[in-house]
């Protein structure tokens, strides 16, 4: 069993980012990402913060707007507008979720689609669908990333994702498709659940439900990617997979904390290097 490391493999990512970020820059081209936040919601704050650190590391410009609680939607329509039009920002993003009575959807609709560095505008999504994208989301483009350094083929592999969240599950889904791979999307209301995913050789669990998948799920020799992030009983941070009875029957396994995570803001980054690239 080999520990897919997402911080080593990120550190790479990143190292190249960076090069191409000086490249444009020694073109007169700077890289400036847009980052929304609205209210006082903990983790997103953590996000943000995290992000800003990420875009220093690369030598992108990050712009952070903290807007209060109280903004409405409209004033948030403003501002984005207002980002759409600046030649400056090259990325827009807007930190979910917000308040409650903020229009989600309005507002990702909002952001024109070549500054929408989290792949979640419909004209982007139809794009990952039919194969002919910019931008992919962070997270299916950060396990892809992981799948090819560690060089796990995909190709003529049956893949299972459990979760079909249009953040993770569809368009990972789709991306392993776009690899060959022969794709399986199981829910909540999949029967018989663990007979499908012991037949995957790559299984991608993205449920959201600490230690949701067993030892007795698992086919010998999978590669087992977590995208959970989840607090145990203990409040401990722990994946959607059960790390100490499942790794001795995979060939390959992410750990909570440091497999998945660590791609998701890289590949935010590289979303926004081609927004700059697209935007010379």
């Amino acid at each position: 069993m080999q520990i897919i490391d997402g911080k080593a493999v990120s550190a790479a990512v990143r190292d190249r980012i960076k090069t191409e970020v000086e490249n444009l820059k020694n073109m007169g081209k700077e890289t400036g990402l847009a980052v929304i936040i609205v209210g006082n919601d903990p983790a997103s704050k953590v996000y943000v913060s995290n992000k800003k650190k990420g875009c220093e590391q690369v030598g992108m410009n990050s712009y952070e707007y903290a807007l209060p609680e109280e903004t409405t939607t409209e004033e948030l329509l403003e501002l984005i507008e207002k980002l759409n039009g600046d030649t400056k920002i090259d990325g827009i993003l807007c930190q979910l979720p917000l308040p409650r009575h903020i229009d989600e959807k309005t507002v990702i609709n909002s952001i024109a689609p070549q500054k929408d560095v989290d792949a979640f505008h419909p004209v982007n999504t139809g794009h990952i669908m039919i194969g002919d994208h910019s931008f992919l989301p962070c997270t299916p483009a950060g396990i892809i990333e992981m799948l090819k350094y560690y060089n796990i083929q995909i190709s003529g592999k049956e893949c299972v994702v459990i979760g079909r969240s249009n953040i993770v599950g569809k368009p990972m889904a789709m991306l392993l498709l776009q690899n060959s791979g022969t794709v399986t999307v199981c829910h909540s209301k999949t029967e018989n659940l663990s007979d499908v995913t012991r037949r995957a050789d790559i299984l991608v669990a993205a449920v959201g439900k600490a230690n949701f998948v067993t030892a007795d799920m698992i086919k010998d020799g999978a590669v087992v990617i977590d995208v959970g992030m989840n607090r145990n009983a203990e409040g401990k941070l722990c994946g959607d997979v059960d790390f100490e009875n499942v790794k001795d029957k995979c060939s390959y396994i992410t750990p909570v904390p440091g497999g998945v995570g660590p791609m998701t803001i890289t590949m935010l980054l590289n979303n926004t290097l081609t927004a700059s690239k697209n935007n010379m």
